[in-house]
């Protein structure tokens, strides 16, 4: 596939959270380039800017590999997300636009109608786009690029969790519900509460992913002459 040369980092890291490039294989230059329909120059910036984000380290004698977190690292992000997305939901209650609320509010609708469905699929798209909304919703750069990232990260390493954790998707979408009632009246408290126990939740049904599930689950890798045919 071809695709524009600002856009090989996000396809790149795309391909690592999906489990295309399981944890500890190689990334090569030249490989990288062919399979997106790129020249090396965009692959080597791309793998940069991954080394930095801890998606990808530079190992001795084998160059740029998918990075291995330990399952510490992994627990670690948990946490940081239990302390930052509260956070985020009651800045929201403070900082939030019309527009923001207006959006938030579809995709709960939406999601409580796919939830009476039982559509899997579009809850957990819907799941991601509620949290990446109420994260910009903050007003604060930093704090959405923080929540996006460790959204990123625990998507990576937690490929298993479902969109609704533990509890059903009709219960999530009412936590969802309450986020939203909060943050439209301005009741950060309340916002920061309610998000802290939908983490909360969450967090239980997390399972770490393995390097070995990722050759199970997709044993063509991209590093491979097999997987540019994909």
């Amino acid at each position: 596939m071809r695709i524009p040369a600002h856009s090989v980092c996000t396809a790149i890291r795309d391909d690592i959270v999906a489990g295309v490039h399981a944890r500890g294989a190689r990334l090569t230059e030249e490989v990288l380039a062919r399979r997106y329909g790129v020249s090396r120059v965009p692959v080597r910036e791309a793998l940069r800017t991954l080394e930095a984000e801890g998606f990808v380290v530079t190992r001795r004698h084998a160059g740029a590999c998918v990075a291995e977190p330990s399952e510490r690292e992994a627990a670690d992000l948990l946490e940081m997300r239990l302390l930052l997305e509260p956070l985020g939901a009651a800045r929201a209650a403070q900082r939030r636009t019309e527009a923001h609320l207006k959006v938030l509010r579809g995709l709960v609708r939406l999601g409580q109608e796919r939830a009476r469905l039982g559509d899997s699929d579009d809850l957990r798209a819907l799941d991601g786009w509620f949290h990446e909304t109420l994260a910009q919703a903050c007003g604060s750069q930093a704090l959405t690029s923080a929540l996006t990232q460790l959204r990123r990260k625990i998507a990576w390493m937690y490929p298993d969790e479902g969109p609704t954790g533990p509890v059903g998707p009709s219960e999530t979408w009412a936590e969802h519900g309450a986020i939203v009632d909060a943050v439209t009246r301005g009741d950060a408290e309340r916002a920061r509460a309610v998000t802290a126990l939908h983490i909360e939740r969450a967090t239980v049904a997390h399972r770490p992913r393995t390097a070995a599930a990722d050759r199970v689950r997709h044993p063509q890798h991209a590093v491979n002459t097999a997987g540019l045919r994909h």
